[in-house]
């Protein structure tokens, strides 16, 4: 009886792990892990914490990395004016922060670009948005420890148009993220939802103030915890 209840209780706890690895959301398990957690977020000046009178502690990962606590380890290797689009003006893949993101060996990876591939320069490159995209996952993919990858929906731009970054441009990769996330099978993160209504958290309609980078933080908190923050 005993060794027919062990097996029951093994065969669950395999299902539950297989249905665990395969759905792209799934929150992370810190019991999978028997040191912290290293989470890479990957973007632009938003990631970076462009505008923040202290990026070190503001910026989206700096508070992500606070409400997650210290069995987890958060690096931000975003990078101001990078786009997804390797043949944009100042392509992210080209840059020290990808190098530096890759030896890092993280065990999750948070990409959050796009919003500067909406300028004219970078956008009629359009057609080759998604490639580029999976090129950038595959990078990740490529590393030893097969990090869990989340792509994000970029946050919202205020008006028509800021710095030549175009709101419409903006809201049309949503469903190109969408597909992009299907077909890798990554898990997504809205940042966009997270802002969205809320233009004072955005001050210069692009970079989130110090409670809008809150916002982004609790977003990807959810996300990967499967947990509200307090």
């Amino acid at each position: 009886m005993k060794r027919r209840q062990l097996l029951v209780a093994l065969i669950v706890s395999f299902a539950g792990a297989f249905l665990h690895a395969a759905d792209p959301n799934a929150p992370i398990r810190e019991s999978d892990y028997t040191t912290p957690i290293k989470v890479a977020c990957v973007g632009d000046s938003i990631t970076e914490g462009a505008g923040l009178p202290d990026r070190k502690t503001q910026a989206y990962p700096a508070q992500l990395q606070q409400l997650l606590g210290d069995k987890w380890l958060v690096g931000n290797f975003g990078k101001s004016a990078r786009t997804l689009l390797n043949a944009g003006d100042f392509p992210y893949q080209t840059t020290g922060p990808l190098k530096e993101a890759l030896e890092f060996k993280p065990d999750v990876v948070i990409i959050m670009l796009g919003t500067n591939d909406s300028k004219p320069q970078n956008w009629k490159f359009k057609d080759r948005f998604i490639g580029d995209y999976k090129d950038l996952i595959g990078k990740f993919r490529a590393l030893e420890g097969k990090p869990r990858i989340f792509v994000c929906r970029p946050a919202p731009v205020i008006g028509e148009e800021r710095f030549t970054i175009r709101k419409k441009v903006v809201e049309e990769q949503m469903p190109l993220i969408a597909q992009i996330a299907k077909e890798e099978g990554t898990g997504v993160i809205d940042m966009h939802a997270a802002l969205d209504g809320r233009p004072e958290l955005l001050p210069d309609g692009v970079h989130p103030n110090a409670a809008g980078a809150t916002l982004m933080a609790k977003a990807a908190y959810r996300s990967l915890t499967g947990k509200s923050p307090d």
